[in-house]
């Protein structure tokens, strides 16, 4: 991975969060945060690039809003860019909340990219250890914008850089203070797409040797329809045809029995899973908009047995 691809990813990603939090009433994940790090100029390029590429994403829409940029903006966005990363994130955050009360003590973000958890949450300083683990460009540039917009780093936040997919994860996590002793909490959240389904079993089984029981994992999985389904204006094909453009083709999909398979020979239970229809129903329901959740995406909430 290059360091501008890396921080070109994890802008998109921003931007997503900051245009919800700016423009989409209701919210379903309020990143008010997100804003401060990606600038005003990478705002409106990423927003010149979103409008100009309206035709590959669909052609009606482009000739429909010719002369109405920002609903051209406002599709791309609520239809193709957002849905899973703000229902993923709210489902994800909420979980870990209960799972604190339950006696959590350290929080594993894994692909954090430019996530604000630890910044909205200041009052968990002393509660909740938070480790961040991504490619060591992606965590340098995040340094960098928080240093600019004059975030500092508490102590309760560590930086783990690596390559998860290569890496010994444990040891490095070790190295920057996780203790295997305490009760874990893990985020996998838009990654496991991109990794193959034996990559996925041996992360997993890592993760999860050696910590306590009732330790957890959250994290998004596409179902076997993913490289079938084009979903809501051809999206699914979009997002599969977009990934494989940009050089990280998504790799992996799943029936429910063998995400269940996987997840029980690491030693770990189903306790919640959300399909499709469910998180729409949960997260989207009585909207005006354009956001609805994404075909084919499914939630898993597993718990160390």
């Amino acid at each position: 991975m290059e360091k501008n691809e890396s921080s070109l990813t994890s802008l998109i990603s921003a931007f997503g969060r900051a245009y919800h939090n700016k423009y989409d009433t209701p919210k379903i994940f309020d990143d008010y945060i997100a804003k401060d790090l990606i600038t005003q100029k990478e705002f409106e390029d990423i927003r010149k690039n979103m409008i100009q590429g309206i035709h590959f994403f669909n052609h009606e829409i482009a000739i429909k809003f010719q002369d109405q940029p920002d609903e051209i903006l406002k599709w791309i966005t609520q239809v193709q860019l957002s849905p899973t990363p703000l229902a993923r994130a709210a489902y994800c955050e909420k979980v870990l909340f209960h799972e604190m009360v339950l006696g959590v003590e350290q929080y594993v973000i894994l692909g954090a990219g430019l996530d604000t958890f630890c910044f909205r949450n200041p009052e968990l300083d002393t509660k909740l250890e938070i480790f961040e683990v991504d490619h060591p460009s992606t965590q340098d540039f995040k340094r960098n914008r928080l240093a600019k917009s004059n975030y500092q780093i508490p102590d309760n936040l560590h930086f783990v850089p690596m390559d998860f997919t290569k890496d010994i994860i444990l040891q490095n996590l070790i190295d920057e203070g996780f203790q295997l002793n305490k009760k874990t909490f893990y985020s996998l959240l838009g990654v496991s797409y991109y990794l193959t389904k034996e990559e996925i079993s041996n992360l997993v089984k890592e993760l999860f040797a050696e910590i306590p029981l009732g330790s957890s994992i959250v994290f998004d999985y596409a179902d076997d329809k993913l490289f079938e389904e084009k979903g809501v204006s051809n999206r699914v094909q979009n997002m599969v045809q977009m990934a494989s453009a940009s050089g990280e083709p998504m790799k992996s999909c799943f029936t429910y029995d063998e995400i269940e398979k996987l997840l029980e020979d690491a030693g770990l239970l189903i306790y919640e899973h959300l399909s499709p229809d469910v998180i729409n129903n949960k997260f989207f329901s009585d909207r005006s908009d354009y956001l609805k959740a994404f075909e084919t995406i499914h939630y898993i909430h597993a718990v160390k047995k």
